[in-house]
């Protein structure tokens, strides 16, 4: 039999409404909205680094050097700069009074004529604010080079100037009362005259008094400062058009410490004997970061 055209429009609704056709039971389903991440931080904002917290340091408070955070590199090899002293393994150090003693001789070791002391730190670091407290040898003459600083942690398979560096501190003897900030890439080094530095900054108690250097370190820029963040010396902005050579600075650096004797540089006005035994004293090695 046919069925009546009233009998398939029931037959129609009556299957619409049981397969779900109204959704009057149904609880309403809602997108989840997703976080909106926060936006980076403005590394030249002027509040940028009120920001940054301690995340290492090594305040010397003991009574020898941390053999967690340093080690000692040595020879006698000249150092690439002609240099005239030997390295020697942990005799040329004293940690005492809240401080490190790092010192140069006049004696013979290891086929040169001066001992003196080369530390780096075991850990690297990739950004952030660097700063150490330091004091210079009391000034007697000629002949030494102090310096603070810190090399790219590939140093072993590219070598350097590739590698990178950060001179937080250079001082030599034969100009007292002066220091000096430098980098060093493939782009820009000593070698061939093109080293970004801010050339020789007067500081009359440098030999006397201690002082913070440090080293304001971003993504964008390199500043650095002599005993306030505020007091910038040299500033280094990341070129626009970038890459290992001009800036071999997207990765981790670790620090040195040493005085070097004689050499390309400090000892262009010759060594005078009589300065010895010089001693570089810091107080603290300190990293800070903004997270």
């Amino acid at each position: 039999m046919i069925p009546s055209k009233l009998y398939l429009l029931s037959v129609l609704v009556i299957t619409l409404n049981s397969c779900g056709g109204s959704d009057s039971g149904n609880p309403e389903v809602v997108a989840e909205e997703k976080p909106t991440p926060d936006p980076l931080p403005d590394v030249f904002a002027e509040d940028y680094w009120d920001k940054a917290t301690l995340v290492w340091s090594d305040e010397f408070d003991g009574d020898a050097v941390s053999t967690e955070n340093w080690l000692f590199e040595t020879g006698a090899n000249g150092w690439g700069n002609n240099e005239l002293q030997n390295y020697v393994d942990g005799d040329n150090v004293v940690v005492s009074d809240g401080t490190l003693k790092i010192i140069a001789r006049n004696e013979k070791s290891n086929g040169a004529n001066y001992s003196s002391t080369r530390m780096n730190s075991k850990k690297s670091f990739r950004k952030g604010r660097m700063e150490i407290r330091a004091k210079m040898p009391e000034h007697k003459g000629n002949g030494i080079w102090p310096a603070i600083w810190m090399l790219g942690n590939d140093i072993q398979s590219v070598g350097w100037p590739a590698c990178g560096e950060i001179d937080i501190m250079e001082y030599v003897s034969f100009e007292p009362n002066q220091m000096h900030f430098s980098i060093h890439s493939t782009a820009n080094n000593h070698m061939n005259g093109t080293q970004i530095t801010s050339g020789p900054l007067p500081l009359e108690t440098i030999e006397e008094e201690f002082h913070n250097y440090g080293v304001l370190w971003t993504e964008k820029y390199l500043k650095f400062y002599i005993d306030d963040i505020k007091n910038v010396q040299l500033s280094f902005l990341r070129p626009n058009t970038f890459n290992e050579d001009n800036w071999p600075f997207a990765k981790e650096f670790y620090f040195l410490m040493n005085i070097a004797v004689g050499g390309n540089w400090g000892g262009i006005k010759g060594v005078d004997n009589s300065i010895f035994p010089a001693t570089m004293e810091v107080d603290y090695v300190r990293v800070y970061q903004v997270k």
